[in-house]
């Protein structure tokens, strides 16, 4: 069965109630699952293998008055199972598409440098590292999202 790559949106909940171990820090929490749902500006992309949650990408989409909406990536976890088989990519594109349809022109994620493989998943999808007023531990990236060649991840 193919790997299903889905935004979810309010009304999914019973979606995050089936997932594999150690995708997300601490279990799902059904209260804070609707509350996060139901939120237009928090925004949640799946990998689902077999009606399982094997992979997420988190994100908020922001305004600010004197700057564009901007989408801000939480985090991406993956099932040790379902590592290096392009879904933290998968789940980054759509993440990225819905902030494309939010007139988003930039994305952006902070990891810490010590995670080699954040960093290398963050570079194979456009980043580009580099954020002024970081610690040397940790690394940022921001991804042109009005631009689609910014992506470089086709592959």
């Amino acid at each position: 069965m193919a790997i299903e790559i889905k935004v979810l949106r309010r009304g999914d909940d019973s979606i995050l109630m089936n997932v594999a171990p150690a995708v997300f820090d601490n279990p799902i929490d059904a209260k804070l699952t609707r509350e996060f749902l139901e939120d237009p500006r928090h925004h949640i992309a799946v990998a689902i293998d077999d009606g399982m949650v094997v992979g997420f990408a988190s994100a908020v989409h922001y305004i600010h008055p004197d700057k564009p909406p901007e989408l801000w990536i939480n985090e991406v976890g993956l099932a040790p199972t379902h590592r290096r088989h392009g879904l933290g990519k998968a789940v980054l594109r759509a993440l990225f598409e819905l902030g494309r349809a939010h007139n988003c022109t930039v994305a952006w994620v902070l990891t810490d440098r010590s995670n080699v493989a954040a960093m290398a998943l963050y570079s194979s999808v456009g980043g580009t590292e580099g954020a002024d007023g970081l610690s040397h531990a940790m690394v940022g990236y921001s991804f042109g999202l009005m631009d689609p060649r910014k992506d470089r991840s086709s592959n």
